[in-house]
């Protein structure tokens, strides 16, 4: 532990806290994008990770870097094609898969039959997301037939409110702790916290909201997602209850590093 405050400052929660630090690419139209505040029509493509230069948007280079490079071990793709219910990127999703690193895969899951495509085309865990869910019926459901184990539930948020698709039946359930709470209830064991107005912004978490979803659902995986800088904001979700965090632009600037995330994996 001493090494760790000597080269990071702050140490993580305790003396066997290890924090997952999960290399995140956002697709769209085929490219890895770099996502910022959520504004998708705006996203531009990946064009260097780590100091190390990329094809723009190559999103198998991209992981590479992350896995390789980093020594990320679990990587996270986000279909945004596929969430906004357009032709998801099959080939590019394929080619992630084939990785060593398990695949966590957000592709717009609507459905037992998407959850189970998703499985099919190499992914390890599915994300169900909150903008796209339409009941926690469905949620149930998912869970149900793919096995909790696989599946994440996403609690979308824009500036700490709930992103709920339009005509969703999400029973009373409106704040963000009553949302997870109802997630539980409907089997899933992961939860991410992810609000997008933060997403490659430089914001950093709202530690707060985390550890006000960890309070209402202690026995939950939690996982961080959303304006990661640094050393000093993986040390902040460790100690507000997370297992995991998701980072993409910090890999991409050097704000985290090989170091760190060996780091963070190994205490």
């Amino acid at each position: 532990m001493r090494r760790c405050e000597k080269h990071y400052g702050a140490p993580l929660a305790k003396e066997n806290t290890r924090l997952q630090i999960i290399g995140v690419l956002d697709l769209l139209g085929g490219r890895a994008v770099h996502a910022r505040a959520g504004a998708r029509d705006r996203y531009a493509p990946v064009q260097n990770a780590a100091g190390w230069p990329i094809d723009p948007g190559n999103a198998q280079t991209l992981a590479e870097i992350y896995t390789e490079v980093l020594g990320i071990q679990e990587i996270y793709a986000a279909d945004l094609d596929a969430i906004r219910d357009q032709k998801p990127q099959d080939e590019v999703t394929k080619g992630l898969a084939s990785l060593r690193a398990p695949l966590w895969l957000d592709a717009g899951i609507r459905s037992v039959d998407d959850a189970r495509r998703a499985i099919d085309l190499g992914a390890r865990r599915v994300i169900v997301g909150l903008e796209t869910l339409a009941s926690f019926e469905v949620l149930a459901h998912i869970c149900t037939w793919v096995g909790r184990d696989r599946v994440a539930f996403s609690l979308d948020l824009r500036d700490g409110q709930p992103l709920v698709m339009d005509g969703a039946r999400l029973d009373e359930a409106r704040s963000p702790e009553e949302i997870a709470e109802r997630a539980v209830v409907s089997g899933v064991s992961t939860l991410i916290v992810i609000d997008l107005a933060r997403v490659g912004t430089g914001r950093g978490i709202d530690v707060d909201l985390v550890n006000r979803i960890h309070s209402a659902v202690p026995g939950l995986t939690l996982v961080a997602g959303g304006g990661v800088r640094g050393w000093d904001d993986l040390v902040q979700v460790a100690q507000a209850g997370c297992s995991a965090a998701l980072v993409a632009t910090a890999l991409h600037d050097g704000g985290i590093g090989a170091a760190e995330i060996s780091e963070a994996q190994k205490l």
